[in-house]
C-alpha cells in the first residue's frame, strides 16, 4: 500500500506506471480479441510493434500538452488538435508498414479505403489517450485544490482552539496576581513567594502543552494541584478538595486545560460566597468507551435553563463547549445540573483515548 502511494504522490512515476500499464493493456486486449480470427503467431509480434510504437509517439504528446496549458484556450485547442493528428498519422502508417509489409508480406488491397482504416482506428485511440491524460491532470488539481482548502481549514481549526484556550489565562492571572499582590501589602512574603513559583509552573504547564494536543488527564492533574494551592492560600479554610479518580482514568486523553474554567467558575460563583466548608469535588471514571468527568461544588447553586446557566456571559463554559466540540464532532456531552443537596455539578462526557496501546497481561 506504501509503495502504491509513493507512486500516486509522484507526478513522473504516476505517468510512466500508467502510460505503461495502458498500453501494455492494449496489446493484450488488441491480442485476446485476434485469437477469436485464429492469427498467425506472427499476429502477435506485429501486436508488440504497434503497442510499442504507440508507446514511443504518445510521450511527446505529454509536453506538448503541458505546454497548451499554458496558453490562450484557443491555441491550446488548436495545438493539441494538431498534435494528435500527426501522431496518429505517424502511428496509423506505422501499423500499415507493419501489417502490409511483414505480415501480409508486401501483398497490396484493391480497395484503397483499406490504408486509411487504420488511420481512423489510430486517431480514436490518440484522441482516448489524450483525454484521458486531461482527465488524470484535472483529477489530480482537484484533489491538490480539496487538499488545499482541507488544510486551510485545519489550520483555522487549530487557530480556532488555541484562541478559545488562551482566552482563560488571563482571568486566571489577573485573580492571582491581584492575590499575590494582598500578601506582599501584608508582608506574608514568604506565601507570596509561594504563590508565585507555583504560579510560574502553572503557567509554563499551561503554555508548553499544544492545545490542540491532548494530555493524559494524570497531567492535568497535576496543574491543577497547582492551580488549587493557588487557590487555597486565598481561601485557606473555606476550600477544600476532593479527589475521586479511578486509577485507568489517569493514562485517559483530554484536552489541555479543560478543567481548569470549571474549577475556576466553582471558587468564583460558589467558594467565594461560603463563610466556610467550600468543597470542590472531582471525579473521573470509565464508562464503557467514555471517559467521564464531573466537577461538582457545594455553592449556592444558580438557575439553569435549556441546560445553561441564567450568569454564563464569561468565556469560561462556552468556550469549553466550542473546543470540545472543534475537537470532537458531535462526540462529548456537556452538562450543568443542580448538586445534591446544593451547589453545582457540571458533567463532562469525552471518548476514552489512551496515548499508548494497552497491552493485555
Amino acid at each position: 500500500m506504501v509503495r502504491w502511494q509513493k507512486v500516486f504522490d509522484n507526478n513522473e512515476r504516476l505517468f510512466w506506471t500508467l502510460h505503461t500499464a495502458g498500453w501494455t493493456g492494449f496489446a493484450l486486449v488488441y491480442y485476446i480479441e485476434s485469437l477469436l480470427h485464429d492469427m498467425r503467431s506472427i499476429w502477435f509480434l506485429i501486436i508488440i510493434m504497434n503497442a510499442y510504437a504507440g508507446w514511443l509517439l504518445t510521450i511527446p504528446l505529454r509536453y506538448v500538452f503541458r505546454w497548451s496549458k499554458r496558453q490562450s484556450a484557443v491555441k491550446m485547442l488548436v495545438s493539441v488538435a494538431v498534435a494528435i493528428y500527426i501522431v496518429a498519422s505517424l502511428w496509423a502508417l506505422i501499423k500499415n508498414v507493419n501489417y502490409w509489409e511483414i505480415y501480409k508480406h508486401g501483398y497490396r488491397p484493391d480497395e484503397w479505403y483499406m490504408y486509411f482504416s487504420n488511420t481512423i482506428n489510430s486517431l480514436i485511440m490518440i484522441v482516448c489517450w489524450g483525454g484521458l491524460y486531461f482527465g488524470i491532470k484535472n483529477f489530480q488539481m482537484l484533489q491538490k485544490e480539496k487538499q488545499n482548502a482541507l488544510k486551510a481549514s485545519t489550520m483555522a481549526h487549530q487557530a480556532h482552539i488555541k484562541m478559545l484556550r488562551y482566552q482563560l489565562n488571563p482571568h486566571f492571572l489577573f485573580n492571582t496576581l491581584n492575590a499575590i499582590s494582598t500578601l506582599i501589602l501584608m508582608q506574608d512574603n514568604k506565601t507570596a513567594e509561594g504563590m508565585v513559583t507555583r504560579l510560574s509552573n502553572f503557567l509554563r504547564y499551561s503554555l508548553d502543552n499544544d492545545p490542540i494536543k491532548k494530555v493524559p488527564l494524570a497531567q492535568e492533574i497535576q496543574a491543577l494541584r497547582l492551580y488549587l494551592e493557588i487557590e487555597k492560600v486565598r481561601f485557606d479554610d473555606r476550600l477544600s478538595v476532593a479527589w475521586e479518580i479511578e486509577p485507568r482514568c489517569e493514562r485517559a486523553l483530554v484536552p489541555s486545560m479543560i478543567l481548569q474554567p470549571l474549577i475556576e467558575n466553582a471558587i468564583k460563583y460558589a467558594i467565594s460566597k461560603l463563610s466556610k466548608d467550600g468543597k470542590i469535588t472531582i471525579t473521573a471514571r470509565i464508562f464503557g468507551s467514555d471517559l467521564l468527568i464531573d466537577v461538582a461544588d457545594n455553592g449556592p447553586g444558580a438557575e439553569i435553563k435549556n441546560g445553561k446557566l441564567t450568569r454564563e456571559h464569561g468565556v469560561g463554559l462556552p468556550n469549553i463547549r466550542e473546543r470540545l466540540q472543534s475537537l470532537y464532532g458531535k462526540n462529548f456531552s456537556f452538562v450543568i445540573a443542580n448538586n445534591q443537596p446544593n451547589g453545582l455539578r457540571v458533567s463532562l462526557r469525552i471518548p476514552y483515548e489512551l496515548k499508548e496501546v494497552e497491552h493485555d497481561e
